[in-house]
């Protein structure tokens, strides 16, 4: 996959999207020297133009030009783009069948662990963290909307559902389990690749706890971890492919 700008057109739009005020070629060429980067006004100018081809930029008249939607857009894509491309290195430099071995035990423990997290979670949970599930689920759909990572998202989400199960032990259990790389960037990355959504499984889980009902509680979360352990199997598949 490859980005439709180079880094220097990328970083113009940055300019552009970022000022108060339409900029022309000039403003463009002093601003990209302030960060190191040398060209003339008429480069800059050439470049603008490209970037109004592509429709990623607007002319005003006399004043210059100001960034559109799809150049907004563009740079989110880029961004996406990016992010896809680190972690893909960096799962190349480390992904063997070992590294599949543990990434799948530790979601089998993760499945016996927050399962009763979640059980216990329906009969304790205060309003409180109820609505503090709920402004987690928020923010995670807009970052995923945006294009951020839901990582910490992820990981506030299960800790919250641990530390309302009331007791200290699963609680403790979770924390530990959880620095084990199950709730990375990368294994974000991997779920991206296979295709997998996120947010249902998360929300089925928070109206189970919502309805204070136990034993959905318990059966929503299982899912969801065995759902995680079906995503590596692909991711795994998929790579080995690749390779022959």
């Amino acid at each position: 996959m490859k980005n439709i700008v180079d880094e220097k057109e990328l970083v113009i739009l940055k300019m552009i999207r970022d000022s108060e005020e339409p900029i022309g070629s000039w403003a463009i060429a002093d601003k990209l020297a302030e960060v190191g980067i040398s060209v003339s006004s008429a480069t800059a100018g050439r470049m603008l133009n490209r970037l109004e081809k592509l429709g990623f930029l607007e002319k005003k008249k006399f004043k210059g030009r100001v960034i559109t939607k799809k150049g907004q857009e563009a740079i989110a894509n880029i961004k996406k783009i990016q992010k896809i491309d680190f972690h893909r290195n960096e799962l190349m430099k480390f992904i063997n069948s070992q590294v599949l071995e543990e990434y799948l035990m530790v979601l089998e423990a993760r499945k016996a662990i927050e399962g009763a997290t979640a059980r216990l979670a329906a009969k304790n949970i205060t309003v409180e963290e109820i609505k503090r599930l709920e402004e987690i689920l928020k923010e995670q759909e807009r970052n995923y909307s945006l294009h951020r990572s839901i990582t910490n998202n992820d990981l506030d989400f299960h800790k919250t559902i641990a530390r309302a199960s009331g007791n200290r032990v699963l609680e403790n259990l979770y924390h530990i389990i959880s620095m084990s790389g199950q709730q990375s960037e990368i294994f974000e990355f991997i779920r991206e690749t296979v295709g997998a959504p996120y947010m249902v499984s998360h929300k089925r889980i928070y109206e189970a706890l919502k309805k204070g009902d136990a034993v959905e509680a318990e059966k929503c979360m299982i899912l969801h971890i065995e759902n995680l352990v079906s995503d590596v199997k692909k991711y795994w598949e998929q790579y080995q492919r690749k390779k022959t």
